[in-house]
């Protein structure tokens, strides 16, 4: 029997890479997509390869992996990855849509240019994903998560495409799921906390992290829900209504990791 595959975007720091992981350490064969790669790193810590490497130390000797340099905007590449998942793995069971990015500043002060990156990135890359992989997805057992913010439901958060794309990617994820009734579950974690990342750290090396929480607790949100049946679907649920649930661990600072397992 093969392993389930998991697909991961935004695989190459922060929440998407503590993904690779975990989801490994549960059984899981990884592909890690994201720009950064080895031969084409960007100016953020953290690499597709990193992960994958971390990833496999997490799985041992039966994990199989992928470390893919990927644009989530590029539809063509998008089905040139799900064509390769399939015929090299066989299978898709999970993806999740995590990559994204905030454009920070005033909107109309702002070039279109970066309103279109937003949609393209936040919306048309989690469509490609789903266009792409679910239909080939096993009947009954494919899994989809998509990965929103807090900021979806506040528009004075100061960046109106990231609120804008993260609401639509909660409607996307509650239409996918009537659409995909019975085949595939699709679920939205709508992130209301802060969580720590290296993309922070490079970007704001003065700040005080201490209470950002660990990446960890997607991973428990995650792995609780690809436990649950495919009927369990078109949920936009926060990181406190999972708790409630019992699925996430308690608050989790960052230094704590080694404390809490």
């Amino acid at each position: 029997m093969t392993n389930p595959v998991a697909v991961i975007t935004g695989a190459s720091r922060g929440i998407g890479k503590q993904l690779c992981i975990d989801l490994a350490k549960a059984g899981y064969d990884i592909v890690a997509a994201a720009r950064s790669t080895a031969d084409s790193p960007t100016k953020l810590p953290g690499t597709v390869d990193e992960a994958l490497a971390l990833a496999r130390e997490a799985g041992g000797a039966t994990m199989r992996g992928m470390a893919v340099g990927l644009d989530v905007r590029d539809e063509e590449a998008v089905a040139a990855l799900a064509d390769r998942v399939y015929n090299e793995f066989g299978r898709c069971d999970l993806v999740i849509n995590n990559a994204a990015v905030a454009p920070p500043g005033p909107t109309l002060q702002a070039p279109m240019r970066r309103w279109r990156m937003a949609m393209d990135i936040n919306v048309h890359g989690p469509m490609y994903f789903m266009y792409y992989f679910c239909p080939r997805m096993e009947p009954g057992k494919g899994q989809v998560v998509n990965i929103s913010s807090n900021a979806s439901q506040a528009p004075e958060f100061g960046r109106a495409s990231y609120t804008t794309t993260k609401r639509a990617l909660e409607a996307l994820t509650e239409c996918m799921a009537f659409e995909l009734k019975d085949k595939v579950a699709v679920n939205c974690i709508r992130l209301e906390l802060s969580v720590w990342s290296e993309g922070y750290t490079y970007t704001l090396p003065d700040m005080d992290f201490s209470d950002f929480e660990d990446p960890v607790i997607m991973s428990d949100a995650v792995l609780w829900l690809t436990k649950q049946p495919v009927s369990y679907t078109g949920h936009v649920l926060t990181i406190a209504d999972m708790r409630e649930l019992g699925a996430v661990r308690g608050v989790t600072r960052i230094g704590d990791r080694g404390k809490s397992g």
